[in-house]
Protein backbone atom coordinates (compact mmCIF):
# COMPACT_ATOMS: atom_id res chain seq x y z
CA UNK A 1 0.00 0.00 0.00
CA UNK A 2 2.82 2.35 0.89
CA UNK A 3 4.62 1.49 -2.33
CA UNK A 4 1.48 2.28 -4.33
CA UNK A 5 1.20 5.62 -2.52
CA UNK A 6 4.79 6.55 -3.27
CA UNK A 7 4.42 5.58 -6.94
CA UNK A 8 1.25 7.65 -7.19
CA UNK A 9 2.99 10.60 -5.45
CA UNK A 10 5.95 10.31 -7.80
CA UNK A 11 3.75 10.19 -10.95
CA UNK A 12 1.13 12.82 -10.15
CA UNK A 13 2.58 15.25 -7.56
CA UNK A 14 5.62 17.57 -7.39
CA UNK A 15 5.64 17.06 -3.62
CA UNK A 16 8.01 14.14 -4.12
CA UNK A 17 10.66 16.41 -5.59
CA UNK A 18 10.09 19.01 -2.86
CA UNK A 19 10.51 16.32 -0.19
CA UNK A 20 13.76 15.02 -1.68
CA UNK A 21 15.23 18.52 -2.02
CA UNK A 22 14.21 19.40 1.54
CA UNK A 23 15.78 16.22 2.87
CA UNK A 24 19.04 16.96 1.01
CA UNK A 25 19.07 20.50 2.39
CA UNK A 26 18.60 19.27 5.96
CA UNK A 27 21.41 16.72 5.60
CA UNK A 28 23.75 19.31 4.05
CA UNK A 29 22.99 21.88 6.75
CA UNK A 30 23.62 19.31 9.47
CA UNK A 31 26.97 18.40 7.92
CA UNK A 32 28.03 22.06 7.65
CA UNK A 33 27.05 22.83 11.25
CA UNK A 34 28.78 19.69 12.42
CA UNK A 35 31.96 20.64 10.55
CA UNK A 36 32.08 24.06 12.24
CA UNK A 37 31.23 22.66 15.67
CA UNK A 38 27.63 23.93 15.58
CA UNK A 39 28.98 27.46 15.33
CA UNK A 40 28.60 30.00 12.59
CA UNK A 41 31.74 30.64 10.53
CA UNK A 42 33.41 33.95 11.33
CA UNK A 43 32.92 35.27 7.81
CA UNK A 44 29.12 34.83 8.16
CA UNK A 45 28.83 36.68 11.46
CA UNK A 46 27.42 40.17 11.50
CA UNK A 47 29.12 43.09 13.19
CA UNK A 48 26.31 43.19 15.78
CA UNK A 49 27.59 39.94 17.28
CA UNK A 50 30.97 41.43 18.24
CA UNK A 51 29.56 42.55 21.58
CA UNK A 52 29.37 38.92 22.71
CA UNK A 53 32.96 38.06 21.77
CA UNK A 54 35.05 37.00 24.73
CA UNK A 55 37.89 39.48 25.30
CA UNK A 56 41.42 38.27 24.73
CA UNK A 57 43.36 37.86 27.98
CA UNK A 58 45.72 40.67 28.89
CA UNK A 59 49.42 39.88 29.13
CA UNK A 60 50.91 40.86 32.45
CA UNK A 61 53.79 43.28 31.86
CA UNK A 62 56.36 45.07 33.98
CA UNK A 63 58.59 48.00 33.08
CA UNK A 64 62.36 47.76 33.35
CA UNK A 65 65.13 50.11 32.31
CA UNK A 66 67.07 48.89 29.29
CA UNK A 67 70.46 50.65 29.14
CA UNK A 68 71.29 49.26 25.68
CA UNK A 69 70.23 50.05 22.13
CA UNK A 70 71.93 49.02 18.89
CA UNK A 71 70.98 49.81 15.32
CA UNK A 72 72.48 49.45 11.89
CA UNK A 73 74.58 52.43 10.86
CA UNK A 74 73.73 54.55 7.84
CA UNK A 75 77.21 55.17 6.49
CA UNK A 76 78.30 53.14 3.46
CA UNK A 77 77.44 49.68 2.21
CA UNK A 78 78.07 46.73 4.52
CA UNK A 79 79.86 43.59 3.43
CA UNK A 80 82.17 40.95 4.88
CA UNK A 81 85.21 42.41 3.14
CA UNK A 82 84.36 46.09 3.70
CA UNK A 83 82.93 45.82 7.21
CA UNK A 84 79.74 47.19 8.75
CA UNK A 85 78.74 50.30 10.68
CA UNK A 86 76.84 49.99 13.98
CA UNK A 87 75.13 52.70 16.02
CA UNK A 88 75.02 51.97 19.78
CA UNK A 89 73.07 54.16 22.20
CA UNK A 90 73.70 53.46 25.89
CA UNK A 91 72.60 55.12 29.10
CA UNK A 92 75.83 54.14 30.85
CA UNK A 93 79.42 53.57 29.70
CA UNK A 94 79.44 50.28 27.80
CA UNK A 95 81.71 47.97 25.85
CA UNK A 96 80.70 46.99 22.33
CA UNK A 97 82.26 43.66 21.33
CA UNK A 98 81.88 42.57 17.69
CA UNK A 99 82.53 38.87 17.03
CA UNK A 100 83.06 38.12 13.34
CA UNK A 101 82.29 34.58 12.20
CA UNK A 102 80.83 33.49 15.53
CA UNK A 103 79.74 29.84 15.55
CA UNK A 104 75.98 29.29 15.68
CA UNK A 105 76.27 26.42 18.18
CA UNK A 106 78.83 28.38 20.18
CA UNK A 107 76.43 31.30 20.59
CA UNK A 108 73.57 29.01 21.55
CA UNK A 109 75.81 27.32 24.08
CA UNK A 110 76.85 30.69 25.53
CA UNK A 111 73.24 31.76 25.98
CA UNK A 112 72.47 28.43 27.65
CA UNK A 113 75.44 29.00 29.95
CA UNK A 114 74.03 32.36 30.98
CA UNK A 115 70.64 30.84 31.75
CA UNK A 116 71.75 27.70 33.55
CA UNK A 117 75.41 28.19 34.42
CA UNK A 118 76.81 29.43 37.74
CA UNK A 119 78.28 32.64 36.25
CA UNK A 120 76.38 35.20 34.19
CA UNK A 121 77.71 36.83 31.04
CA UNK A 122 78.22 40.32 32.41
CA UNK A 123 81.65 41.15 30.90
CA UNK A 124 83.28 40.69 27.48
CA UNK A 125 85.82 38.28 28.97
CA UNK A 126 83.12 36.00 30.36
CA UNK A 127 81.32 36.08 27.01
CA UNK A 128 84.48 35.10 25.15
CA UNK A 129 85.02 32.17 27.49
CA UNK A 130 81.40 31.07 27.05
CA UNK A 131 81.91 31.11 23.28
CA UNK A 132 85.04 28.97 23.73
CA UNK A 133 86.73 31.47 21.40
CA UNK A 134 84.89 29.99 18.42
CA UNK A 135 84.99 33.10 16.24
CA UNK A 136 87.36 34.49 13.62
CA UNK A 137 87.94 37.98 14.94
CA UNK A 138 86.85 40.16 17.87
CA UNK A 139 86.88 43.97 17.87
CA UNK A 140 85.90 46.06 20.91
CA UNK A 141 84.80 49.67 21.33
CA UNK A 142 84.32 51.68 24.52
CA UNK A 143 81.03 53.57 24.39
CA UNK A 144 80.30 56.48 26.70
CA UNK A 145 76.84 57.38 27.93
CA UNK A 146 76.72 60.42 25.63
CA UNK A 147 78.21 58.68 22.60
CA UNK A 148 75.83 58.71 19.61
CA UNK A 149 78.41 58.07 16.92
CA UNK A 150 78.53 55.15 14.51
CA UNK A 151 81.32 52.64 15.01
CA UNK A 152 82.84 50.85 12.06
CA UNK A 153 83.93 47.25 12.54
CA UNK A 154 85.82 45.22 9.97
CA UNK A 155 87.46 41.83 9.79
CA UNK A 156 91.22 41.93 9.04
CA UNK A 157 92.02 41.34 5.38
CA UNK A 158 94.91 39.03 6.23
CA UNK A 159 92.41 36.41 7.41
CA UNK A 160 91.43 35.91 3.77
CA UNK A 161 87.71 35.39 4.58
CA UNK A 162 85.29 36.68 1.95
CA UNK A 163 82.19 34.64 2.80
CA UNK A 164 80.75 32.27 5.40
CA UNK A 165 79.66 29.50 3.05
CA UNK A 166 76.34 28.40 1.61
CA UNK A 167 73.09 28.04 3.50
CA UNK A 168 72.53 26.62 6.06
CA UNK A 169 75.51 28.26 7.70
CA UNK A 170 77.47 27.25 10.76
CA UNK A 171 78.59 30.78 11.60
CA UNK A 172 76.93 34.16 12.02
CA UNK A 173 78.61 37.03 10.17
CA UNK A 174 78.61 39.38 13.19
CA UNK A 175 77.45 39.02 16.78
CA UNK A 176 77.48 42.38 18.57
CA UNK A 177 77.46 42.26 22.39
CA UNK A 178 76.90 45.30 24.61
CA UNK A 179 77.94 45.01 28.26
CA UNK A 180 78.17 47.55 31.05
CA UNK A 181 81.70 48.83 31.57
CA UNK A 182 81.38 49.73 35.26
CA UNK A 183 80.68 47.27 38.06
CA UNK A 184 78.47 49.78 39.87
CA UNK A 185 76.16 49.95 36.86
CA UNK A 186 75.86 46.15 36.80
CA UNK A 187 74.47 46.30 40.31
CA UNK A 188 72.01 49.03 39.31
CA UNK A 189 70.43 47.58 36.17
CA UNK A 190 68.55 44.33 35.91
CA UNK A 191 69.58 43.99 32.24
CA UNK A 192 73.34 43.40 32.09
CA UNK A 193 73.98 42.53 28.43
CA UNK A 194 72.51 42.86 24.95
CA UNK A 195 73.26 40.33 22.20
CA UNK A 196 72.54 41.29 18.58
CA UNK A 197 72.98 38.94 15.62
CA UNK A 198 73.70 40.92 12.44
CA UNK A 199 73.62 39.63 8.89
CA UNK A 200 76.28 41.07 6.57
CA UNK A 201 76.18 40.25 2.81
CA UNK A 202 79.05 38.40 1.16
CA UNK A 203 79.89 36.65 -2.10
CA UNK A 204 77.69 33.63 -1.35
CA UNK A 205 74.65 35.38 0.16
CA UNK A 206 73.85 38.93 -0.98
CA UNK A 207 70.91 39.69 1.32
CA UNK A 208 71.24 43.27 2.57
CA UNK A 209 72.66 43.93 6.02
CA UNK A 210 70.10 43.74 8.81
CA UNK A 211 69.53 42.74 12.40
CA UNK A 212 68.36 39.14 12.68
CA UNK A 213 67.88 38.68 16.42
CA UNK A 214 68.26 40.72 19.58
CA UNK A 215 68.36 39.30 23.10
CA UNK A 216 68.54 40.91 26.53
CA UNK A 217 70.33 39.07 29.35
CA UNK A 218 69.42 39.78 32.95
CA UNK A 219 71.41 39.48 36.16
CA UNK A 220 69.10 36.65 37.29
CA UNK A 221 70.01 34.48 34.29
CA UNK A 222 66.89 35.16 32.22
CA UNK A 223 66.94 35.84 28.49
CA UNK A 224 64.37 37.88 26.60
CA UNK A 225 64.03 38.33 22.86
CA UNK A 226 63.37 41.82 21.55
CA UNK A 227 60.76 41.97 18.81
CA UNK A 228 59.58 44.97 16.80
CA UNK A 229 56.02 46.24 16.88
CA UNK A 230 54.13 46.93 13.66
CA UNK A 231 52.90 50.50 13.62
CA UNK A 232 51.25 52.70 11.04
CA UNK A 233 53.49 54.65 8.70
CA UNK A 234 51.58 57.79 9.67
CA UNK A 235 53.24 57.62 13.10
CA UNK A 236 56.71 57.61 11.53
CA UNK A 237 57.47 60.97 13.05
CA UNK A 238 57.16 59.59 16.55
CA UNK A 239 60.62 58.12 16.35
CA UNK A 240 63.80 59.14 14.60
CA UNK A 241 64.95 55.57 14.07
CA UNK A 242 63.17 53.41 11.52
CA UNK A 243 64.69 50.37 9.86
CA UNK A 244 63.15 50.06 6.35
CA UNK A 245 64.81 46.70 5.75
CA UNK A 246 62.73 45.10 8.49
CA UNK A 247 59.39 46.34 7.21
CA UNK A 248 59.14 43.82 4.37
CA UNK A 249 56.62 41.67 6.24
CA UNK A 250 54.03 44.44 6.25
CA UNK A 251 54.70 46.95 3.43
CA UNK A 252 52.11 49.57 4.51
CA UNK A 253 53.74 49.76 7.91
CA UNK A 254 57.11 50.38 9.50
CA UNK A 255 58.71 48.68 12.44
CA UNK A 256 60.17 50.83 15.18
CA UNK A 257 63.45 49.48 16.41
CA UNK A 258 64.88 52.12 18.76
CA UNK A 259 64.19 51.03 22.34
CA UNK A 260 63.17 53.64 24.88
CA UNK A 261 64.66 53.87 28.32
CA UNK A 262 61.64 52.08 29.69
CA UNK A 263 61.12 48.74 27.95
CA UNK A 264 58.01 46.62 28.30
CA UNK A 265 59.14 43.27 29.69
CA UNK A 266 57.08 40.15 30.23
CA UNK A 267 57.28 38.00 33.30
CA UNK A 268 60.11 35.40 33.52
CA UNK A 269 59.92 32.64 30.95
CA UNK A 270 58.37 34.85 28.31
CA UNK A 271 59.65 37.26 25.68
CA UNK A 272 60.07 41.01 25.66
CA UNK A 273 58.05 42.98 23.16
CA UNK A 274 60.10 45.94 22.04
CA UNK A 275 58.16 49.19 21.68
CA UNK A 276 58.82 52.77 20.82
CA UNK A 277 55.82 54.98 21.29
CA UNK A 278 55.85 58.65 22.25
CA UNK A 279 53.52 59.53 25.09
CA UNK A 280 50.14 60.86 24.08
CA UNK A 281 51.05 61.03 20.39
CA UNK A 282 49.84 57.64 19.19
CA UNK A 283 47.86 57.38 16.00
CA UNK A 284 44.09 57.15 16.32
CA UNK A 285 42.54 53.70 16.70
CA UNK A 286 41.90 52.09 13.30
CA UNK A 287 38.43 51.02 14.47
CA UNK A 288 36.82 54.01 16.20
CA UNK A 289 39.23 56.72 14.96
CA UNK A 290 38.67 58.59 18.23
CA UNK A 291 40.89 57.19 20.98
CA UNK A 292 44.68 56.88 20.72
CA UNK A 293 46.25 53.52 20.00
CA UNK A 294 47.26 51.85 23.26
CA UNK A 295 47.00 48.11 22.64
CA UNK A 296 49.40 45.65 21.02
CA UNK A 297 47.81 42.45 19.74
CA UNK A 298 49.63 39.15 20.11
CA UNK A 299 51.02 37.16 18.41
CA UNK A 300 50.92 39.41 15.30
CA UNK A 301 52.27 42.45 17.27
CA UNK A 302 50.10 45.03 15.50
CA UNK A 303 49.63 48.23 17.54
CA UNK A 304 46.39 49.48 16.03
CA UNK A 305 43.49 49.62 18.53
CA UNK A 306 42.56 51.52 21.67
CA UNK A 307 41.59 50.18 25.09
CA UNK A 308 37.88 50.27 24.27
CA UNK A 309 38.01 48.46 20.94
CA UNK A 310 40.44 45.70 21.87
CA UNK A 311 37.67 43.66 23.54
CA UNK A 312 35.44 43.70 20.45
CA UNK A 313 37.53 41.51 18.18
CA UNK A 314 38.85 37.99 17.99
CA UNK A 315 40.86 38.85 14.88
CA UNK A 316 43.39 41.58 14.25
CA UNK A 317 41.79 44.38 12.17
CA UNK A 318 44.99 44.64 10.11
CA UNK A 319 46.04 41.08 9.27
CA UNK A 320 42.98 39.06 10.46
CA UNK A 321 45.13 36.81 12.63
CA UNK A 322 43.56 35.38 15.78
CA UNK A 323 44.22 37.52 18.85
CA UNK A 324 45.46 35.35 21.69
CA UNK A 325 46.62 38.09 24.05
CA UNK A 326 47.19 41.83 24.22
CA UNK A 327 49.11 44.28 26.35
CA UNK A 328 48.91 48.02 26.94
CA UNK A 329 51.57 50.46 25.81
CA UNK A 330 50.65 52.70 28.74
CA UNK A 331 48.63 52.04 31.85
CA UNK A 332 45.11 53.48 31.83
CA UNK A 333 45.55 55.74 34.92
CA UNK A 334 48.54 57.35 33.24
CA UNK A 335 46.52 58.01 30.11
CA UNK A 336 43.75 59.60 32.14
CA UNK A 337 46.22 61.95 33.80
CA UNK A 338 47.51 63.02 30.39
CA UNK A 339 43.99 63.76 29.19
CA UNK A 340 43.25 65.85 32.30
CA UNK A 341 46.34 67.96 31.69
Amino acid sequence: MAAVFLITLYEYSPLFYITVISLCFVVTAAMVLGWFGFDVPVILRSSDETESVLPAPEKRMVQVTNPFALEMGSSGLASVTEGVSLLPCCLEPCVLSCYWGCGVHALQGALQTHQHGPSKLTTPHLFQEALHFQYHHCQSFHISGEDREEHYTKMPADLGITDFGLLPRERYPVVAVLTLAESEARDTYNIVASVTVVHVPDDKYSLSARILFQYLLTAQGNMYELKPLFMSAESKGLSEATDPDRSTEAPPETQKREPRKEEKEKMPGMEVEEEDWSEGKGKDCVVCQNAPVNRVLLPCRHACVCNGCVHRFQHCPICRAFVLESFALFQQPHMEEVEEE
